[in-house]
Formats: structure tokens, sequence, C-alpha cells
């Protein structure tokens, strides 16, 4: 699990923000390639540019300014905060537009969405391909569908708060038929 988390950008979520579950309540880290301490990314902005081409181009301590792997990390991977690891290569928001991701109150999973110019909300490719077909000026800016990402991040489940019953997002109803055997109904 930490090979994984050592080369993906994260959005670790304070315990003391626990009911703004959402990207606008998070701080951006990104670790090192070469030392895997975490450094805070000061603006959503770069994040999302280092996020976007971090297999071609891994993130170093370096590429931050006046910080080398020899300075203590910014920040420690641990269970004071929720982490929400970032899948790598996530094309940058477009200017105008804003990514959000939300993490469900039962931590089962995160949703991933976006709002348009003019403020609508989005959670599909098929939404962002209507958009744009009735707005044909973002096509014509070289705005494309491809600029979208609606992949969920993870949820590092060791660091969920304890007191946190976490739920399923595939939750299942059980139901008893007549001779008192349990049947699972599909996913709601």
């Amino acid at each position: 699990m930490m090979e994984e988390m050592s080369q993906s950008p994260v959005s670790p979520y304070p315990r003391t923000h626990e009911k703004l579950r959402d990207s606008s309540s998070s701080v951006s880290a990104v670790q090192c390639a070469n030392c895997f301490q975490w450094r805070l990314i000061p603006t959503q902005e770069e994040y999302e540019e280092i996020r976007e081409s971090f297999i071609q181009k891994p993130w170093f301590c370096d590429d931050k300014a006046n910080v080398t792997c020899q300075d203590p990390s910014d920040i420690e991977y641990d269970a004071t905060r929720t982490w929400v690891v970032d899948r790598l290569n996530i094309p940058k928001t477009p200017a105008g537009f804003k990514r959000y991701v939300h993490v469900r109150k039962d931590y089962s999973r995160a949703d991933t969405y976006y709002i348009l110019p003019g403020g609508k909300k989005v959670r599909s490719r098929t939404e962002v391909e209507s958009f744009l077909a009735a707005n044909p000026e973002y096509r014509d800016a070289g705005i494309t569908v491809d600029n979208f990402c609606f992949t969920t991040p993870k949820i590092m489940k060791e660091t969920i708060p304890e007191d946190v019953e976490v739920g399923s997002s595939n939750k299942k109803k059980m139901k008893r038929s007549k001779m008192d055997s349990v049947k699972v109904d599909e996913y709601e």
C-alpha cells in the first residue's frame, strides 16, 4: 500500500473539519519520489498540475522553492486526519470550471463532480458532453470531455476516524424467503 501512496498526490482531510468532507476543506500534499516525504502544495492549481503529469514527471522536494529532501516533512501520514489519495494523471480542471471531491458521511466512498460556468453541478461525462454541445464556445477554446475525470480517489481506510461506522457503497437489502433463508437483492 505504501508503494501506491509513494507515487500518488493526496488530499488529507483534517479531523477538525470532519463535517466539511469535500475538496474545499482539504489540504493538498504530494510525496517526493526520492525521499518519500510529504510536502504541502499551496494552491489547488499547482496540485492539479503536479497530479496531471505525475507518471511522466515525478515530483521531488526540490521542485518546491527552498525545500530539499533533508528538510522535515510538511505533514505526516498518520490517522490524525483522513487521507484521500487521488488517482494519477487526472487532467487539470479547465479554467472556469471547478472539480470537487466529496467524501460521504459514512466514509464508504467519495463522489467526484464538476461545477460548470454558471454554477450547474455535473456528475458524468455525458452531462459534460451535453454542456459542451450546448455551449460550443468552450469547444472552440479547446475544451473537450477528455478534460474531465470523474474517477474517485481512494479513501485510506487506516486513517478513517475510529468512531465512524464505515458504510458500504454497495448496500444490499437482505430479505427472508418463505423458508427463512436469506436472499440478497440487487444493488439499490
